[in-house]
């Protein structure tokens, strides 16, 4: 009974994600040419506002955030240890303007990949690996230069809960490319959204923002470990107190 609790809770929570998430697209492929450049961002961030909202509502999970305090008014790097598409949706609604790396593909699919291209994504194609990290370099300066901050998932693939893979090292040399400091973000939403997994478990997902990093005194080697050192520390080390 409560596996069929849950696949229903689940399957209304996707319901509601497809018609608002079309619904959204629409309108803002729809009145964006009317928008400054500056606000483009706010139907994501609202996409985003209102995901959160409904997967409280239908399945039960809510947040807890420790050091928002500690994310600076000028755009960073940000590095966060990666479980499912809820820590997206979180980085969207409380840091935005920002931008996320992805894959090309996305923004090839129609109506949802055009509405994307609105939050200035750095699209970068797996395959070909010198290729995107030259992009992830060239772009990633763009736009920090323009305000907007960009966050990686330096883990490349999602984790299982109470796991952090090994970090790339692409982030930190963003941040010291652009002269930028990156903000670390851990988090456990995998606890409650599990990666490649359609059931939704009610809890509480524990976001933690450390205090930024200069990326100036360290070497892209040494600051990428200080920051994954810090989000193991939070995610591994918690779990095993828990």
């Amino acid at each position: 009974m409560k596996k069929l609790t849950l696949f229903l809770r689940s399957l209304l929570f996707y319901v509601g994600y497809v018609v608002v998430t079309l619904t959204l697209a629409v309108i803002s492929l729809a009145v964006v040419w009317f928008l400054p450049e500056s606000k483009q961002h706010l139907f994501h961030k609202l996409w985003c506002w209102l995901m959160l909202g409904w997967l409280r509502i239908c399945c039960g999970i809510r947040y807890e955030v420790t050091g928002l305090e500690n994310v600076p008014s000028e755009p960073v790097v940000v590095l966060a240890n990666h479980q499912s598409e809820w820590e997206t949706m979180f980085l969207y609604r409380h840091l935005a303007p920002i931008c996320p790396i992805l894959k090309k593909e996305l923004l090839e699919i129609p109506v949802y990949g055009w509405a994307m291209r609105l939050v200035k994504p750095i699209a970068i194609d797996r395959s070909k690996r010198h290729e995107a990290s030259r992009s992830i370099l060239v772009q990633g300066r763009d736009r920090l230069e323009s305000g907007r901050s960009v966050f990686i998932f330096p883990e490349g693939t999602r984790a299982l809960p109470g796991q952090v893979k090994s970090f790339s090292r692409s982030g930190a040399k963003l941040a010291i490319s652009a002269a930028v400091p990156i903000l670390p973000i851990a988090h456990d939403s995998g606890q409650c959204w599990p990666a490649h997994k359609f059931l939704k478990q009610p809890g509480t997902v524990h976001v933690q923002i450390g205090l930024p990093l200069a990326s100036g005194q360290d070497d892209a080697s040494a600051l990428t470990a200080r920051v994954e050192q810090w989000v193991r520390q939070q995610v591994v080390g918690e779990r095993a107190e828990s």
